[in-house]
């Protein structure tokens, strides 16, 4: 019977280690990111809230950068500015000035939202669970 528990274990530390940071995080976490979780691991995140979900800045997401995005509607506005994730609520922000309006794309592109800033669009992805 011992020699069946072998590959039992080494299957589990192989889905352990195929799992990145990013991952594990989400697992243990079973639920979508709150700013305070994302904020306890990276105090310089660049991120807002919007409709109880957190957006983050896609600059270093690839796929989302590729996109051929066209601003659509107004969807929020920063209204707060906040480094402690317990204050969050829609609106706050780490990084975002207060008055930045978010937009939606005109095509909707999963959980893409855009920001813009001094003329500038800042892409945001949701940061979701599953």
């Amino acid at each position: 019977m011992d020699k069946y528990w072998l590959p039992v274990i080494l299957f589990f530390l192989l889905i352990l280690g195929a799992c990145n940071e990013e991952e594990i995080f989400f697992i243990e976490n079973q639920g979508n990111p709150t700013a305070e979780e994302i904020l306890s691991k990276n105090k310089n995140a660049d991120i807002f809230e919007y409709e109880r979900i957190i957006y983050k800045n896609a600059e270093e997401v690839e796929w989302v950068q590729d996109l051929e995005l066209e601003i659509g509607k107004e969807v929020t506005q920063i209204t707060k500015q906040s480094q402690d994730g317990k204050g969050f609520t829609s609106g706050t922000a780490t990084k975002l000035p207060v008055g930045t309006i978010i937009y939606e794309p005109l095509e909707k592109q999963g959980l893409v939202l855009i920001a813009v800033v001094d003329g500038q669009q800042i892409r945001y992805l949701g940061l979701v669970e599953g």
